[in-house]
């Protein structure tokens, strides 16, 4: 449990925030290299497929030993810059995979932009017609639990 949450600690530190802080310096650097920001892109897009990958394949990766010890390893190879792992799975792995099916990628990309819209438009208009209908059984609700000798001119002759 703690050697758990040490690799999680770790890894948020020199998996992401280290290398977050070292892309920020790269983009605010004055004059900009574009080498440096280059490099830091290819590490956040490596990053951020791996990220994918790993959530689809959690349940059959998440419970292997020291399983977050070899992520953060992973995660520093990436970045240190004597490896310079994340140009090297960049330029010779996922480049060459992309530009293969560059094609197929943006047009799955494209329907899927399209269905999420269509979605996200359903569910707006199916939760404004609960909310609506919602609201208005509130007020028929409170409406009806108002107390009918209150109202009524004979209640006032019973004090």
């Amino acid at each position: 449990m703690l050697g758990d949450f040490l690799a999680r600690s770790l890894l948020l530190l020199f998996g992401y925030a280290y290398p977050a802080f070292q892309c920020y310096k790269a983009v605010v650097m004055a004059p900009i290299q574009v080498e440096q920001l280059r490099y830091w892109c290819k590490f956040w897009i490596v990053v951020a497929i791996l990220t994918v990958v790993e959530r689809i394949a959690d349940a059959f990766v998440g419970w292997f030993p020291m399983y977050g010890e070899l992520k953060l390893a992973l995660f520093i190879y990436l970045w240190y810059p004597k490896t310079m792992g994340s140009g090297y799975v960049f330029d010779t792995l996922l480049r060459p995979l992309v530009d293969k099916n560059d094609k197929d990628i943006e047009k799955m990309l494209l329907d899927l932009r399209i269905k999420a819209w269509d979605l996200a438009i359903f569910y707006w208009n199916n939760c404004t017609e609960l909310s609506q209908s919602a609201l208005l059984r509130v007020v028929n609700y409170m409406a009806s639990r108002r107390n009918p000798l209150a109202a009524t001119p004979s209640s006032k002759k019973l004090k």
